[in-house]
């Protein structure tokens, strides 16, 4: 089974094993576990911030971000293709009481005209703006690298209008690869970023949220609230500190990304939108199918995707995919359509 269907399914190689059996642990509740304070201190300093906590998942690593930053009722300003908008349960007013005021952006990225015009300010009979919420890579829109000048535009606005700024970027090291700049850059521009070393990166669990001193010690108590207190976490740690060095490999993803997309684009009734990262996304309209109809053709080939629209269908690559593997994918979607 070729498996396209995110690059969270990607499986812990020995290295991380090995790592998980011979970590060194503690309670991390009470901050004694060295491995994940390891960690948390390597990760900050890879993004340039202060300090960071190690999370379950990047949706609590995203809703602890949206908690601490705002207060019940405030509104936050998000693309509406945005993964805190269309993938985490409306986990914003359940969980922090808030609204979200969408964007229609180009990129996935509003202009700084966008974040003026979508500021409200507190008054008698409104909250105001909480937080403005980005993200990098864009999932939705198929992967795209937003450009740190962007990022950093769009900050500005919120920022002399005292409103933080917090990114999504759970692909935010593929986005980096492929602009060939630092993380760094990508992420001085905001005030908390969200980081997931469980996708590309390979580890098994994880993800990290980073920030000021202040706000993780913030973040520490929500994510408390939220079930996320782990106690020897080293064991998960341990494998995370290992994805930490598989930075360069995105790389090869991207590179397998383009090899599929160029390939499907040649199949009658795919169009194919081209790749900045590791997510393909193919229009599958022309082949007169549905996307639930091309996945179940795509299955019995032993090829897994996932559905991305009516007629849209994603592929992603990552760790677990070769470039053999993307040939052989190929070579049985052609001949199914």
């Amino acid at each position: 089974m070729i498996d396209f269907r995110s690059d969270t399914v990607t499986t812990p190689d020995d290295r991380m094993r090995e790592a998980a059996r011979d970590a060194e642990v503690g309670d991390d509740v009470y901050r004694e576990d060295p491995t994940v304070a390891e960690l948390e201190s390597r990760v900050a300093a890879r993004l340039g911030t202060e300090a960071a906590i190690y999370c379950p998942t990047g949706t609590m690593a995203n809703q602890i971000a949206g908690r601490v930053h705002t207060e019940r009722g405030q509104e936050v300003l998000a693309d509406r293709k945005s993964h805190v908008v269309k993938y985490e349960l409306g986990g914003f007013a359940d969980l922090a009481g808030l609204q979200v005021r969408m964007l229609d952006t180009d990129r996935g990225v509003p202009t700084p005209e966008q974040v003026e015009a979508g500021l409200v300010e507190e008054g008698l009979h409104r909250p105001g703006t909480g937080l403005l919420c980005l993200e990098n890579t864009h999932n939705a829109r198929g992967g795209l690298a937003i450009d740190p000048e962007k990022i950093a535009a769009a900050a500005e606005v919120a920022h002399e209008n005292d409103v933080p700024v917090h990114l999504d970027g759970a692909r935010v090291f593929n986005a980096a690869t492929a602009l060939d700049v630092p993380v760094a850059e990508i992420v001085d521009p905001v005030d908390t970023v969200m980081v997931s070393l469980s996708k590309g990166l390979g580890a098994p669990v994880g993800s990290m949220l980073a920030g000021s001193e202040a706000f993780i010690d913030e973040a520490r108590r929500t994510r408390k609230l939220l079930g996320g207190g782990m106690r020897q976490a080293g064991i998960i740690a341990g494998p995370a500190l290992c994805a930490l060095e598989n930075v360069e490999s995105l790389a090869t993803d991207h590179e397998n990304a383009r090899a599929l997309a160029d390939g499907l684009d040649e199949i009658d009734g795919f169009d194919v939108q081209p790749p900045e990262t590791n997510i393909v996304l193919a229009d599958v309209a022309g082949t007169g199918l549905d996307t639930a109809a091309v996945l179940e053709r795509l299955e019995e080939q032993d090829v897994l995707a996932t559905a991305f629209g009516p007629t849209t269908v994603r592929f992603c690559t990552h760790r677990d995919v070769s470039a053999a593997d993307v040939e052989a994918a190929l070579e049985r979607i052609e001949a199914t359509f």
